[in-house]
């Protein structure tokens, strides 16, 4: 299991250093005990890659570079963190040091005691699909930190934490709403209100190995305003025609294997379009929940899949979230 103080020796206090007006001095860190900690739990679900992700443009004219995660409810990450007064926090498995970072950030917010403590993580979400399992494994373990506590963190002042502990995060944090997230900065750039639309996704894997021109910023504008109206009307056909473009706009960023017979399957099947995770390797074929023949129609979808290759699909709804 990875010592976030190994550097420290056995038996003495860790030690924090800082700077101050030019000269370096060392502050103790006491590790009192609170008598209120508990074991505490805490889970995030995963994301689906996006139905949005380009550069959005404020009303201030400033550039941020934004995303609309497709929440996933089939894949999790369930944290536990057991806190004590050792001042050593340890995470187990020993690799996920970013969510051992989203653990020292939570308490550093909080401003308590720098209590030690063990960060168990048990996670379904496959790693490096674009799926969010480092975002789903901080956010989980900042959630577990918050309930040893019997202190709640905010959306936003997760988001905040997220960012700092791994650069850039996915918006799943935002729960009950869609958001257009600036992901490299963890702040909201417009909060759309509704949940997506009910959609049926049939999900697989493409087993794939920026900068946008001014061209590709100007056409997300009218993406960003139609996506807008598509979570406000509850409307499953205009939110597929989004993902759909914004999936074209990004291939050329990270391309996805057979992208041209995916736009056949979903012209074949009815979909009402497809998404993509825009930094991984996993797509889907979304459906209107609420259509007729909709069994029939993603049958035959997974058998044009098999087609091209692809041989293993999951299949989730939007609703479950």
């Amino acid at each position: 299991m990875f010592d976030a103080s190994a550097s420290s020796k056995r038996g003495e206090r860790p030690q924090a250093e800082y700077h101050c007006g030019g000269e370096s001095q060392v502050q103790l860190l006491t590790f009192g005990a609170d008598l209120r900690a508990k074991t505490g739990y805490g889970t995030a679900l995963a994301h689906h890659g996006e139905i949005f992700q380009g550069v959005a443009v404020c009303k201030s004219g400033r550039l941020h570079r934004g995303l609309v995660s497709l929440p996933c409810a089939i894949f999790k990450t369930d944290a536990t963190f057991i806190p004590d007064i050792t001042g050593v926090i340890r995470v187990d498995p020993a690799w996920k040091v970013k969510a051992l970072r989203g653990v020292q950030l939570a308490l550093d917010h909080k401003k308590r005691p720098r209590h030690g403590g063990l960060l168990q993580l048990s996670s379904s979400i496959p790693v490096g699909w674009g799926l969010g399992s480092s975002t789903s494994d901080v956010i989980a373990a900042i959630r577990a930190v918050g309930d040893a506590f019997d202190e709640s963190f905010t959306a936003g002042e997760i988001a905040t934490l997220a960012v700092k502990a791994e650069a850039a995060s996915d918006s799943i944090m935002f729960v009950g709403s869609t958001v257009l997230f600036a992901h490299r900065e963890g702040i909201v750039i417009e909060d759309l209100g509704e949940p997506v639309p009910d959609l049926e996704v049939l999900g697989f894997n493409t087993f794939s190995p920026a900068r946008y021109s001014w061209w590709e910023i100007e056409a997300f504008r009218p993406l960003i305003g139609l996506l807008r109206r598509a979570i406000r009307t509850r409307d499953a056909l205009l939110i597929g025609q989004v993902a759909s473009a914004s999936a074209e706009i990004n291939q050329r960023f990270l391309p996805k294997p057979h992208f041209e017979t995916l736009k056949t399957v979903v012209r074949s099947t009815g979909a009402v379009g497809f998404q993509v995770a825009h930094s991984g390797t996993i797509a889907g074929l979304l459906f209107d929940s609420g259509s007729s023949g909709l069994e029939v129609r993603i049958q035959q979808a997974r058998t044009m899949l098999a087609g091209i290759g692809v041989n293993q699909t999951w299949r989730f709804h939007t609703g479950q979230n």
